[in-house]
């Protein structure tokens, strides 16, 4: 019996959410993320990223196959129409992936801020023609902006699809911990 509950108590440990711990991004922008997290280096930022820009902040698990990232969009909604700009960002997600399944999206307020958010799964088709690249890839992220009067910043949790199920709660506690002066 007691072999039955120290092996539950061993599965129930490994399924349990990481604890979070405040990071400063900037002078200006903290965020709650995986006390497992590390700050990625240039030549992780330079494999795994897309962004134009060098990010503000990002951040990988040890075996770098969960992301958070933090960045300044080159979009600017100077009007600060939200419900536009989300339909904007909205179809640059669509456009970037082969497929995207929306799970939840819309605008809402975290730490007095309005934050258009967007979770989704996405697919992107393999090459045929190389050999290393054929199977396709299938990740799960969360993505939220905050617009504001001279800039937009993008905040993205991403993980393979596979590690959504064990990852999506601390996505959603990660994202409503970011603190914006």
């Amino acid at each position: 019996m007691m072999k039955k509950i120290a092996g539950l108590v061993v599965v129930l440990c490994a399924f349990a959410p990481p604890k979070l711990v405040k990071t400063k991004i900037t002078d200006e922008i903290t965020v709650s993320l995986p006390d497992s997290f590390v700050k990625m280096t240039d030549d992780d930022i330079v494999v795994r990223s897309t962004m134009v820009r060098a990010p503000l902040g990002a951040y990988t698990n040890r075996d770098r196959d969960i992301d958070f990232t933090a960045n300044i969009s080159a979009t600017q909604w100077p009007d600060g129409n939200l419900e536009m700009a989300a339909k904007f960002f909205k179809s640059n997600i669509y456009n970037l992936y082969d497929r995207v399944d929306m799970i939840n999206s819309g605008i809402h307020t975290i730490n007095k801020k309005k934050f258009i958010f967007f979770e989704f799964e996405s697919r992107v088709n393999g090459n045929k023609l190389k050999e290393s690249e054929r199977m396709a890839v299938y990740r799960y992220s969360y993505v939220q902006y905050l617009v504001e009067k001279n800039r937009t910043l993008v905040f993205t949790f991403n993980c393979s699809k596979n590690q959504r199920e064990d990852w999506q709660a601390t996505a959603h506690a990660v994202m409503k911990s970011i603190k914006v002066k």
